[in-house]
């Protein structure tokens, strides 16, 4: 039986990449909601198996010129409620942590370009683990100048040497990851 992977879009361009082509690979469905400035048609956020929020160029707090973000904290709320699987990328970290703790840091430093992730215990018992080579770490693509706090019960798995929380997981359904995926 296929299952549906919702990945909600925040800007044509920044794509589910690798992660698409495992997921087809695996027989998945993969569906993409494109939001924007404008309000959206909310689906019922516990009908995907897997719902993945996406980066953008726009602040997790930005409510006022993204009506959509009000929407979107409210399905993330439910399905993290029902314990279903949810993953955030970029943005989509920043928004399970803001859904989680609502408490948000704004960083002055911006983090851009391509750099390894330092991994914790738990992150190297973790599906990051691969990004923890024998011979050199696997960089990946920071491209943010936001970060989060980690929401209570939270368990980190990644830093960087600018950025204390790069990837956590909240219960068991819940991998928030601040910067992007590896390379194809």
């Amino acid at each position: 039986m296929k299952q549906e992977i919702l990945a909600i879009r925040h800007v044509h361009f920044e794509d589910l990449d690798c992660l698409e082509l495992v997921l087809g690979e695996r027989g998945n469905l993969v569906r993409y909601l494109d939001v924007g400035r404008g309000r959206i048609d909310v689906p019922n956020p516990l009908d995907p198996s897997l719902l993945v929020v996406l980066g953008g160029p726009i602040g997790a707090y930005d409510d006022a010129n993204y009506p959509h973000l009000a929407p979107l904290l409210s399905m993330l709320e439910k399905r993290m409620a029902a314990s279903l699987p949810t993953i955030g990328i970029c943005l989509g970290s920043q928004l399970i942590a803001r859904a989680r703790v609502r408490a948000y840091i704004r960083r002055t430093l911006s983090e851009l370009g391509w750099k390894p992730l330092e991994l914790t215990e738990a992150g190297r018992a973790s599906a990051l683990r691969h990004l923890e080579a024998d011979d050199a770490p696997i960089p990946v693509f920071h491209w943010h100048g936001d970060t989060f706090d980690l929401p209570d019960g939270a368990t980190l798995l990644a830093s960087t040497d600018i950025c204390a929380h790069q990837a956590f997981t909240w219960s068991e359904h819940v991998l928030a990851l601040q910067n992007a995926i590896p390379k194809c």
